[in-house]
């Protein structure tokens, strides 16, 4: 019964807080202030969890993960400090006497008490930093999917569950635009050996998908991945002086310093090809900055296909009469960037 009333106290004090931070005088650093807030969400949803843990007779501790988990102060994207986190989990972990421990995912917090989130998919990726830290034996990750499919049923016809991964497929299907998992997930699962197992909440007996170093299906399932909402910008020298060495550094500086991350990249004597997610702010910002002293040229409203194990059949499957505006091909993976279909 206290410690029912402890969580219960814990979220009166949790409101309270927001309500006292959202009546101060707000700061015009938009990232840091989305994550001082969205932070609340975990905060509280884990305490319910506690609660109703609790209150099925287990002994739960709670634990506020901010406190033990250190990252760099870049707000809504930070990094991890895992030399600081691996001393503080390893530490706190270990003196915690109760069955069961919750605490938050996409959270952390900076050296000096400064809330921090992880960026997107930031919850399985603290799944896997105290797996990798606490050398967990496995980590689960419960989706509204079956596991990793050969394609999105959505998109294509005749979706197949794939059973076993392995971690570099994981990550590139991940990277090419698989939902199901953000490839910064698989690294530190990857460095201990730890399996992951995606499984479906709306059916848990299910088998799902395990990601793991050795997998035992030996398949040549073409798989069939679309990432939407991309932007291909072209970048060209005035005068014919590129492409490679110091030109090439400095166009992908303004790439980092601008906060885009790169999807597919291209380099010919002449010309840097760019596929990225559309941010329309960012991007007007670089292309401003690269203007100066390139020609760029873009396109809108494309998409990137991915068929990796690709075979002519698979490949025409999903480009045929799509106006192509760039290839890459390797032994096993395939990618097109394509203007988007009009939908009828």
């Amino acid at each position: 019964e206290d410690e029912k009333n402890n969580l219960r106290k814990g979220i009166d004090r949790l409101f309270a807080l927001l309500t006292e931070y959202l009546e101060s005088k707000s700061g015009e650093d938009y990232d840091y202030e989305y994550d001082q807030v969205v932070s609340f969400g975990e905060l509280w949803s884990t305490t319910l969890v506690a609660d109703y843990l609790v209150s099925t007779g287990h002994s739960v501790e709670w634990l506020d993960i901010r406190n033990y988990l250190i990252t760099d102060d870049r707000y809504r994207d930070a990094d991890v400090l895992w030399s600081e986190s691996t001393s503080r989990i390893r530490s706190r972990f270990a003196r915690s006497e109760k069955e069961i421990i919750v605490t938050q995912g996409c959270i952390g917090g900076t050296a000096i008490g400064t809330t921090t989130t992880l960026g997107r998919e930031g919850s399985d990726y603290t799944a896997a930093i105290l797996a990798n830290i606490l050398d967990a034996e496995k980590v689960v990750v419960w989706k509204d999917v079956p596991g990793f499919l050969n394609c999105d049923p959505k998109w294509l016809d005749g979706a197949v569950r794939l059973g076993e991964i392995s971690y570099k497929e994981a990550v590139e299907m991940s990277f090419s635009g698989a939902k199901v998992i953000h490839p910064k997930t698989i690294k530190p699962l990857h460095n201990k050996n730890i399996p992951l197992y995606i499984r479906s909440f709306l059916d848990p007996l299910s088998e799902g998908t395990v990601v793991t170093s050795a997998p035992g299906d030996a398949y040549d399932i073409p798989v069939f991945i679309r990432k939407e909402n991309q932007m291909l910008i072209s970048v060209l020298p005035i005068d014919f002086s590129f492409v490679m060495g110091d030109n090439l550094s400095l166009v992908f500086h303004g790439f980092m310093v601008h906060g885009i991350k790169v999807n597919l990249v291209q380099a010919s004597a002449v010309s840097i090809n760019v596929c990225i997610d559309y941010e329309p702010q960012k991007i007007r910002n670089l292309i401003e900055e690269l203007s100066k002293e390139y020609k760029v040229i873009y396109n809108e409203d494309v998409e990137i296909i991915t068929v990796m194990r690709h075979n002519p059949e698979a490949v025409k499957k999903v480009i045929s009469g799509r106006e192509i505006l760039l290839e890459q091909k390797t032994r096993r993976v395939v990618r097109f960037v394509v203007r988007r279909e009009l939908q009828n």
